[in-house]
């Protein structure tokens, strides 16, 4: 049998030898990855150039006003559409679908008009009452082209050159746009209480007709009735709202303190109560299900009733409850499976989380540093939208020949609307329209505007990444200046913070840019697999999915693993100030020197953390629910009126979620830096007058007792 060859600890780096001089992050430093800074920063100003140049190219109010047939915007102040904010079709039914709705594609004239037609009208009609009550003419002109006023002109003529409208059908404005006005009777689809309506040209069609010319804009009309509700129910209870997330903030920063003096029993109260919660949950899940049982309409399955907007719906399934249930109990068998196996761990991970809380209180401003990180990237993400609007709108008025005919030859050709009527299309295409169809150009700009939509997404992402570069280089410069001062917290030195981050920007911008940019071009791959399997869903073709698959896979653990090795590459730069490169490779050689420690410490630590964050979002929660379904006497008239109690109550766990984690993020960067400072600290020194431990005495004598049940297991 083979003998298995051991691997020397050289293999991974040699390990630091004793530096007297050495008093954690080094003052004294130069810059590093000088190049990537430069090119970092001619990537930003090319970023500002290309906002610029957006910004003179494009209009917003190509987004935000609708464009009738003329390229005129609805609803411009300034222009003679200004009271005309609305878009009208002459013909709705020659449009196939609400995209090409919402996209003004549809073969049909289309006006600025002040509001929508409410009645049932032909021009047929109109042209006929025309003699006996000319108000017929005065309605039906308003949405006739501008200019036109001969109502005695020949239905055959007016039809041929779209001067009018060969029909009004009783619409309401979406998007502002005018979609017919579909209501649900008794199950029967009307228009103004009519199933059939006449079409104009001499036949009566059905209501259907119009339903599956707008196919799906009744589902959107309830969407927006939704989305209305939705918007009341935040005007209400937005007060209530804050409270709860200022109460998480305080819990938060409370609980944070408290570890310092009580972490082990803190933690274990935190283990205990997620498991007790969770089987709460369980037990009440099983008496609803129970008590759902033999009722009548409570054996319907969820896909039967589809989606509702009123969830009290879903309460009433004896189905819903038993998957609750069920996913409760798988939640709670992973959560007792982990800490049985993890349960001799679990002592090393609160111990050396409660020297992170001591470090935390210590340097208290690291608390609120996430303020800064957020308002960052509210920048980044702001000027990344404004600069994507104002490309997407560059660009003149092109103008596309729409037919109705299958088989026209000036399909979808450019046109010229000023001379389309003079040309041989029209006569070559009957009905065929010269329509707006988008903005664009002949020029080297509008031809490259999706390269340069690609170049905007690609720099946001590198200066996101790199904002969250910042944010871990400086907490680690800040927490690394605790660890390795001997006497804490008196050898700590003034406004750690502050002076981790001044060296995180002075010296290390291009360490900082080249790790976020490897990341970034991960990220970016992972945007183009993910459209390109949304391109693919309808395809058949089993290999390209399978190999799509595939890569998406490999994309995401290669971009997992590489936040990990940045994090703790960013960690070596701020103590020691080296470049991006070699700080990754010490990182990376010294966590295998101690990979032991860093399987224990790593996924323990974070699921102790993340069992914290479920506590607090969770009991907020339930405390919203109580409140928001007035449940707590107490307080029961001060509960705002609401259409769906749920929105406040998701709104507030989600943001409870996202404070905590805001909080317990700081707290991970914390124990990650001690830990890595840890592992130098027992390669430098070895615990003698002459080379003392920086770590303190407990901590030191834990982890050593981990060290020597590793071996003591391990095979010979």
């Amino acid at each position: 049998m083979a003998r298995k060859t051991a691997i020397p600890p050289s293999y991974y780096g040699e390990p630091h030898k004793f530096d007297p001089t050495f008093r954690g992050p080094v003052p004294k430093r130069g810059c590093t990855d000088v190049l990537c800074c430069v090119i970092f920063v001619i990537v930003i100003l090319g970023y500002i150039a290309l906002g610029t140049v957006a910004w003179l190219h494009g209009d917003p109010r190509k987004v935000v006003y609708p464009t009738d047939s003329y390229g005129q915007f609805c609803g411009q102040q300034g222009t003679p559409n200004a009271n005309k904010a609305i878009l009208f079709y002459f013909n709705i039914l020659h449009c196939a679908n609400p995209t090409v709705l919402i996209n003004l594609q549809c073969p049909t004239t289309q006006l600025c008009v002040a509001k929508c037609p409410d009645r049932f009208a032909t021009y047929v009609d109109m042209q006929y009452n025309y003699g006996r009550n000319r108000s017929y003419w005065e309605y039906y002109r308003q949405f006739c082209k501008p200019g036109f006023d001969n109502p005695k002109k020949s239905i055959a003529q007016v039809l041929r050159d779209e001067d009018c409208p060969p029909m009004l059908v009783p619409s309401r404005p979406f998007l502002q746009r005018c979609f017919p006005d579909f209501i649900t009777r008794n199950g029967t689809l009307t228009v103004a209480n009519k199933t059939d309506f006449k079409d104009g040209h001499g036949k009566t069609r059905s209501v259907i007709d119009l339903r599956d010319a707008a196919n799906g804009i009744a589902s959107l009309l309830d969407a927006k009735e939704v989305g209305t509700k939705i918007f009341e129910d935040y005007a209400s209870s937005w007060y209530w709202i804050l409270i709860g997330l200022i109460i998480t903030m305080v819990i938060s920063l409370l609980f944070i303190l408290l570890l310092r003096f009580t972490a082990g029993v803190l933690l274990w109260l935190v283990i205990f109560g997620v498991i007790a919660a969770v089987g709460y949950g369980i037990w009440h899940c099983y008496w609803e299900y129970v008590a759902l049982q033999g009722k009548p309409d409570a054996d319907v399955t969820i896909s039967d009733i589809g989606f509702q907007t009123d969830f009290r719906v879903y309460l009433q399934l004896s189905q819903t409850w038993l998957i609750f249930m069920i996913s409760l109990a798988v939640i709670e068998a992973v959560i007792i499976v982990v800490l049985i196996f993890l349960r001799s761990r679990v002592r090393i991970a609160i111990a050396l989380l409660k020297e992170g809380s001591k470090a935390v209180s210590y340097i208290m401003s690291t608390l609120f540093y996430p303020i800064i990180t957020f308002m960052l990237l509210a920048l980044c993400i702001a000027y990344w939208a404004v600069t994507a609007v104002f490309l997407a709108s560059s660009g003149d008025a092109v103008y596309k020949v729409m037919s109705t005919q299958p088989n026209c030859k000036y399909a979808n050709i450019t046109c010229d609307p000023e001379t389309f009527g003079q040309s041989n299309v029209s006569r070559t295409c009957p009905g065929s329209q010269c329509t707006f169809a988008f903005y664009g150009g002949e020029s080297v700009y509008h031809r490259y505007i999706f390269i340069l939509q690609m170049g905007n997404l690609l720099v946001f992402l590198w200066l996101v990444n790199f904002v969250i570069a910042l944010g871990q280089c400086t907490l680690a410069g800040a927490f690394a200046s605790y660890y390795w001062a001997l006497k804490k917290p008196a050898d700590i030195p003034a406004f750690p913070l502050a002076a981790s981050f001044g060296r995180a920007i002075r010296y290390h911008t291009g360490s900082l840019a080249f790790g976020a940019l490897i990341l970034s071009i991960v990220q970016f791959f992972r945007i183009i697999l993910e459209y390109l399997d949304h391109k693919l869903k309808g395809a058949h073709n089993s290999c390209s999915r399978f190999l799509l698959c595939c890569l998406k896979c490999c994309f995401w653990c290669l971009e997992h693993f590489i936040k990990f090795m940045n994090r703790n590459a960013y960690i070596m730069v701020a103590i020691y100030g080296k470049s991006f490169c070699t700080s990754a490779r010490e990182a990376f050689c010294l966590l295998m020197r101690n990979v032991v420690r860093v399987a224990v410490l790593d996924k323990v630590t974070d699921f102790l953390l993340f069992l914290g964050k479920l506590l607090i979002s969770g009991s907020v929660g339930a405390l919203a629910f109580f409140f928001f379904t007035r449940r707590i006497p107490v307080i029961q008239e001060e509960v705002p009126s609401l259409n769906y109690y749920w929105v406040p109550l998701l709104t507030v766990i989600f943001g409870s979620y996202l404070v905590a984690h805001g909080f317990f993020n700081v707290y991970a960067m914390c124990v990650d830096t001690l830990f890595l400072c840890f592992c130098e600290d027992l390669e430098r020194n070895d615990g003698s007058p002459s080379k003392p431990y920086y770590m303190p005495t407990g901590l030191h004598k834990i982890l050593k007792r981990s060290d020597h049940r590793a071996k003591q297991y391990s095979p010979s």
